[in-house]
């Protein structure tokens, strides 16, 4: 095991990294940004290094500044966190050229899965199920409508560098294609600096599920179940619970399987979803994040694992401490994302909490790094917690997250706190009975 590493990231998932560490006797090095010198994760860390000035590119994004932070402290090993350069593989490359280990996958791993294109061909030749569409990228607009012709309207273009919603555009009919081509080629380019497209089949009530998966990078690999992530705004998750509400045991046993499978034959390390569409009882591959999930608690809360602690001990060389037999799923577990969000039009909200009051009691955790007098900086991600739930069933999973929404505390900006107390009065959320769109309709018909 690493006698110290050093955490590539701010805010509640440093925080998160920081407690697994001092759990496993492991020093923990945070850096931070001169906006971030008060931080939670700086003071909790057993050491903290200052690596920029606020802006991410010269800062949280910065090579040299991060590795440079390592031979500094002695740090042998990096946690990325999520976000920043959790999916970089020129970042891995160079962490590993310097002799340090990432915890994460490989950077070869990672790059076949950033591109969209080749993620898709390597899942599809794992067995793993997939959007009908494109073979690969589609160079033209009269490509573009032979294929819209063959799959079937409608479509969605999504940029192969894509991500976070952008670089994607929906052609309902052939008279929408030209218009929805050019869009997204822009979009990606000014986005990713990559305007390469690929078309798939627009499935029009899906739900978006994903499996999370862990690897030994030994070819040992299991699947933890899957974690339904459909309440989305703007391609962005908002409300996360495992497991899936539609899911049965047979289905999960089904594609669980399919993707530990595929990941062990790839001699895959560490944690990794596999994000798919869910359909009239079918599974179609969207992509695959080779990294921490923002949502990962829910799973650890149904499992009972800790998924950081693991990433550390298969870093280490360690074998897992868990194989498929022991995974059994015990209850249900809900996690929202708490933004600092003005609503109704989701604007940041930077500024000082004046109040912070965590929720507590029985199956209640909440992941934060706020402090009464903290001030939220406007340079950042607005994610400020993620308040997670878990219950013997559904039901009661839904009453404790009223329970804690109700004991939340947060003063001093606006938050996305109201929205989850409107959205748990919903009939569609309380059965589970939605897909990926339902979300925006319900904010088109509730908060403009």
């Amino acid at each position: 095991m690493f006698d110290k590493i050093l955490i590539a990231n701010r805010g509640e998932i440093a925080l998160r990294v920081v407690r697994a560490c001092r759990e496993m006797g492991v020093k923990s090095v945070a850096v931070h940004s001169t906006a971030d010198a008060d931080a939670m994760h700086v003071r909790m860390a057993d050491e903290a290094i200052c690596i920029g000035p606020p802006s991410s590119a010269q800062s949280y994004l910065s090579f040299p500044a991060i590795i440079s932070a390592c031979e500094i402290t002695g740090a042998q090993a990096i946690h990325p966190g999520y976000g920043f350069l959790s999916e970089n593989a020129a970042f891995v490359q160079a962490v590993e050229d310097h002799d340090l280990t990432f915890i994460g996958p490989t950077a070869e791993h990672i790059r076949v899965m950033g591109d969209k294109i080749t993620a898709k061909d390597t899942m599809k030749a794992l067995g793993v199920p997939c959007v009908p569409g494109s073979d690969g990228g589609v160079p033209t607009l009269a490509d573009a409508k032979r294929i819209g012709e063959e799959v079937g309207y409608p479509v969605i273009i999504k940029a192969t560098a894509g991500g976070g919603g952008r670089g994607m555009k929906v052609a309902q009919t052939a008279a929408d294609m030209e218009q929805a081509f050019h869009s997204a080629r822009a979009e990606g380019k000014a986005a990713f600096g990559n305007d390469e497209v690929y078309i798939e089949k627009y499935l029009t009530t899906p739900r978006h599920i994903e499996i999370q998966v862990f690897g030994d990078g030994k070819g040992n690999a299991v699947h933890l179940g899957e974690r339904d992530c459909s309440l989305q705004r703007r391609h962005q998750k908002v409300f996360e619970e495992a497991p899936g509400p539609c899911i049965t045991p047979e289905l999960r046993a089904r594609i669980g399987k399919v993707c530990a499978d595929a990941v062990a034959k790839i001699n895959y390390i560490g944690a990794g979803t596999i994000e798919f569409l869910f359909e009239n009882d079918e599974f179609y591959f969207i992509e695959m994040n080779t990294r921490l999930q923002v949502e990962h608690p829910v799973t650890e809360a149904i499992f009972g694992v800790d998924l950081v602690r693991e990433q550390l001990r298969v870093a280490s060389g360690l074998p897992m401490s868990f194989t498929q037999d022991d995974l059994q799923i015990n209850g249900h577990a809900i996690e929202v994302r708490i933004n600092a969000e003005k609503l109704p039009n989701f604007s940041p909200c930077p500024g000082r909490i004046t109040q912070y009051h965590a929720p507590g009691g029985l199956g209640v955790r909440m992941d934060s790094a706020l402090y009464d007098g903290y001030r939220i900086p406007p340079y950042y991600d607005s994610l400020i917690g993620k308040l997670i739930v878990h219950g013997r069933d559904r039901p009661e999973a839904l009453a404790r997250l009223e329970r804690a929404l109700g004991e939340l505390i947060v003063d001093g900006v606006d938050t996305t706190i109201p929205l989850f107390h409107a959205l748990l009065a919903e009939k569609a959320v309380q059965t589970g009975d939605y897909n990926i769109h339902w979300l925006e309709h319900w904010l088109e018909d509730n908060l403009h």
